[in-house]
């Protein structure tokens, strides 16, 4: 594992993420709790989120009554910050995301309300942050937790973002990730 200083000056190095046009690079199901099974291409569905995941049936401690928040249907993290703090993709999908992807996740780029397509499904950013947590720094470092907690860190949305699918769809390894335009979100009836 990486120190603070490491994974500062490394990421000073890296080149930013596409900002028009990302990509999808691992798409992970979470059947059980410390289960993951890394997925070729999935369904995304607005009552379930990810086929084969269990985020409706995990619930939330966020939540009055414990069920799952829509606001965090699913996760996206950057690719390019999964593989700085972890050093090999194979540990990526201990991250606990679903989505792994090649693309700009900062606020400024994707504010809460934003909406990106995915292959065939349409997601929906949501405000609720994304954070890390007493896993995520048992699996890459106390570090690696304060990598991504610094102010610069949580703009950027280095630990990822939250986001519901507004639209069904199949997804693939290797799918374009596009924002779309505002006008797109009164189309839909967000």
């Amino acid at each position: 594992m990486l120190t603070l200083d490491q994974l500062t000056a490394q990421w000073a190095q890296f080149d930013p993420s596409p900002y028009d046009q990302g990509r999808l690079e691992l798409i992970v199901a979470r059947p059980q709790l410390t289960e993951r099974h890394c997925l070729n291409q999935a369904q995304l569905d607005l009552h379930d989120g990810l086929i084969g995941d269990n985020w409706r049936v995990r619930g939330s401690r966020h939540t009055p009554d414990g069920s799952a928040n829509p606001d965090q249907q699913i996760t996206l993290m950057n690719s390019r910050v999964i593989q700085l703090l972890s050093g090999d993709r194979e540990r990526w999908a201990l991250a606990g995301d679903q989505l792994f992807v090649d693309f700009d996740l900062s606020e400024t780029h994707l504010p809460a309300g934003t909406l990106i397509q995915i292959g065939e499904a349409i997601l929906m950013i949501t405000a609720k942050p994304h954070t890390g947590c007493k896993k995520f720094s048992e699996r890459f470092g106390v570090d690696a937790l304060q990598f991504i907690s610094t102010p610069e860190g949580r703009a950027k949305r280095l630990r990822g973002v939250n986001a519901r699918v507004i639209q069904n769809g199949t997804i693939r390894i290797g799918d374009s990730v596009i924002k779309l335009p505002a006008s797109d979100a009164s189309a839909l009836s967000v």
